[in-house]
């Protein structure tokens, strides 16, 4: 759906009808991380399902701890809370890339993938990341949803270094990405996920499977500072990525600390 780039989010307008996630909405026009705000609200139960706006982040962080790049309201950059949560890690991690991946699809009319373990891509290129982050508070835990979506960003707007490995909707799509859309689109994708995570796992590990890039691919691992190459020959929810090992054997490497190579 076309937008307009100057178009700021406002938290009536991103409002949307669901059962959990997004009931309560903050937006900030500028923050350190988001995800940093949803650490100080899980101190209280209540903002279960809580969604973190942001239209500029300085501290914005991904995987690994690597800088979340963007310019002023270019991406959509948000943080869900959940104060509890009745799926295992594993499977929440399943849930938020296929949740994201539907969204972006519906909005940059074009089939989203996922590359495992967390990056969303269109056409190749990445064009979302998902970090999830587990917090105990009053001894339970909690997990925030961090997620950034590239949306108005030319080719150029990105570091030389990644101009071939990045992209943005309006890149893809070739219109101008209509971001209170997108946010809309990614609550209520969010809010029926997790839900199916909770109630029918099978559902969310076959989606996610279909949506994966990797599987019969040969690619390059870091796991303890060490590469290995092999054929993808499986992806499990539980023990991570399963690979034939060029040099003989199979192996699986745990998302947790595993990273694929460029």
């Amino acid at each position: 759906m076309a937008g307009t780039k100057n178009e700021n989010l406002d938290p009536d307008k991103i409002k949307v009808n669901t059962r959990r996630i997004g009931r309560k909405i903050l937006v900030y026009n500028h923050t350190s991380s988001t995800n940093n705000i949803a650490a100080e609200y899980a101190k209280n139960k209540e903002n279960d399902g809580l969604a973190i706006f942001a239209e500029e982040q300085t501290a914005g962080r991904g995987r690994t701890g690597a800088k979340w790049l963007s310019g002023h309201s270019d991406s959509l950059l948000c943080s869900i809370l959940l104060t509890s949560c009745n799926c295992n890690p594993e499977l929440l991690s399943l849930a938020c890339p296929v949740a994201v991946a539907e969204a972006v699809g519906k909005i940059a009319h074009s089939h989203a993938k996922i590359k495992w373990p967390n990056d969303v891509i269109l056409n190749g290129k990445k064009v979302a990341g998902i970090m999830v982050e587990s917090k105990k508070v009053n001894g339970s835990t909690a997990y925030i949803i961090g997620i950034g979506i590239n949306c108005h960003q030319k080719k150029t707007s990105f570091p030389s270094e990644l101009q071939t490995t990045a992209t943005s909707i309006d890149i893809e799509s070739r219109s101008i990405c209509d971001r209170i859309s997108l946010a809309k689109r990614l609550l209520s994708s969010l809010d029926h996920w997790l839900e199916t995570a909770e109630d029918a796992s099978e559902k969310i590990i076959d989606r996610w499977r279909k949506l994966n890039t990797l599987l019969n691919q040969r690619i390059t691992v870091i796991y303890n500072c060490r590469k290995y190459t092999g054929n993808c020959i499986g992806i499990d929810p539980e023990n991570g990525l399963i690979l034939q090992l060029d040099r003989g054997g199979v192996r699986m490497f745990h998302a947790a600390q595993t990273t694929i190579a460029k």
